[in-house]
């Protein structure tokens, strides 16, 4: 499948994380459902590879690992607070704030990845700082 597909479907379905986990948060507390979540998430994917015949524990020593464990520690932080936040305010402003992580991930891309940035994507890039401000905050 291409990879707009892929990206279009994760856009659908992660466009009900947050309300989703909102009405959650609201009785649960947030570590208890980061916890049965991001739960089922790890069972999902240890179903997926296994079930594409990948090996799971061949990758745990392989030499770009320590990577998928700093990405996992990122997750981990990224998620809880993410979770906490939604139980504290409401999604209209989380989820654009928490929606910055676009402006930095294409940042990082550019200076850690050598992606190329050029004036068409930095346009993008600062309209959607703007963009994200003007549904943010009042």
């Amino acid at each position: 499948m291409n990879y707009l597909v892929w990206a279009i479907l994760a856009l659908l379905a992660y466009s009900m994380v947050a309300p989703t986990m909102k009405v959650a948060v609201g009785e649960i507390p947030s570590p208890v459902v980061a916890f049965v979540a991001n739960g089922i998430l790890a069972l999902t994917a240890l179903g997926v590879a296994v079930w594409s015949g990948h090996e799971v524990s061949s990758y745990v020593t392989h030499p770009k690992a320590p990577y998928m464990y700093a990405g996992g520690a990122f997750l981990a932080v990224g998620i809880l607070s993410y979770y906490r936040s939604l139980s504290l305010g409401p999604v209209s402003v989380v989820v654009p704030v928490f929606g910055l992580f676009i402006v930095i991930s294409s940042l990082v891309s550019v200076v850690a990845l050598d992606e190329t940035l050029t004036a068409r994507k930095a346009l993008g890039v600062g309209l959607a700082v703007v963009a994200i401000w003007l549904v943010a905050f009042e």
